[in-house]
């Protein structure tokens, strides 16, 4: 739909004819330079020979479309096109990663070739990122302490590329469920969304910190913040060997989603992974009718544009 963002600008159009009617007219005085006649008449043969009154019209004509066309452009012709603007579901999702030293295990399988706990998650968990477009998302990733890598953002590409980036060491090489979601549930203290979710990937068994992880949960679902958990690695806890490393602590991941009201999941292959996710993107569905935006489309550059082209001919005209 078009529009005039300023039409009152309009009622300039009759303002040249106002001054000329108001000024008073004030006689010229004509003066002239002597010459002789015979140079006089050959200044006249050379000069153009053209209607007067012609051209006073033109030049009439041409300034008044000089004088509308910026007047016009005064105004804002605009075009308001609607348009979708990013969906937002009101949920703040916190993704909490395991980074301990457990990480580095390769015994994960992509395209046919064996690759660490870490390159899987990194992989599948970036494009998991990527998919919740309308989230606001959170990293916090956790070894011995945890960390905050990235704050609340509808930018989920760049959190993807942070989860792309992640690797062993930077928060130590024990496990620290704990922190790691006691970190997510501080951060979503402050949240004012209407959903407020954690995902928690672990590949290890709680050996750092303080705090139980199940008393975590139970703050987490005083606080209405479902927590969903993936348990990540070909053993666990219950059934391996006494003093085998690199297990899962399955049972403990399935009671905190279970008392926070989430869901428990367990993963022992790449594709294992790759269902959770989509899992995950069913039970948080990200889908919603968004907020629309009124967009608008300026062309006042175009009478101005015409507006100076014609000055330059009238210019033109009055020195050829």
């Amino acid at each position: 739909m078009y529009e005039l963002a300023d039409p009152l600008m309009l009622v300039l159009l009759p303002l040249p004819w106002l001054i000329a009617r108001i000024l008073t007219r004030r006689p010229v005085l004509e003066r002239g330079f002597p010459v002789p006649d015979r140079i006089g008449g050959m200044l006249m043969d050379a000069s153009p020979r053209r209607d007067p009154r012609r051209a006073v019209v033109l030049d009439r004509l041409m300034l008044w479309g000089i004088w509308a066309l910026i007047v016009f452009a005064l105004s804002g012709p605009r075009e308001l096109t609607p348009v979708s603007a990013l969906k937002v579901s009101g949920r703040d999702l916190a993704i909490v990663l395991d980074l301990s030293g457990s990480m580095v295990r390769d015994d994960f399988f992509l395209d046919g070739q064996p690759i660490t706990r870490l390159e899987a998650v990194t992989t599948v968990g970036a494009d998991f990122a990527r998919r919740r477009g309308g989230d606001r998302v959170a990293l916090i990733v956790f070894g011995s302490e945890a960390y905050y890598a990235t704050p609340f953002t509808f930018d989920t590409e760049a959190v993807a590329r942070r989860i792309e980036e992640a690797s062993i060491g930077i928060s130590g090489r024990a496990t620290n469920i704990s922190d790691g979601l006691g970190l997510a549930l501080k951060r979503l203290d402050d949240s004012q969304a209407a959903s407020r979710v954690v995902i928690l990937l672990s590949d290890g068994v709680n050996n750092a910190g303080a705090t139980n992880p199940r008393g975590v949960a139970e703050l987490a679902a005083n606080m209405g913040v479902r927590v969903h958990t993936i348990a990540l690695g070909p053993k666990d806890l219950e059934n391996a060997e006494v003093g085998e490393r690199g297990v899962v602590d399955a049972t403990t991941l399935r009671a905190i989603a279970q008392v926070s009201g989430g869901e428990s999941f367990r993963v022992k292959t790449t594709d294992d992974l790759v269902a959770v996710t989509q899992a995950l993107d069913r039970l948080e569905a990200t889908d919603s009718a968004g907020l629309s935006a009124e967009i608008y489309r300026d062309y006042w550059v175009w009478p101005a544009a015409l507006a100076a082209a014609l000055a330059l001919l009238a210019t033109w005209r009055q020195v050829a």
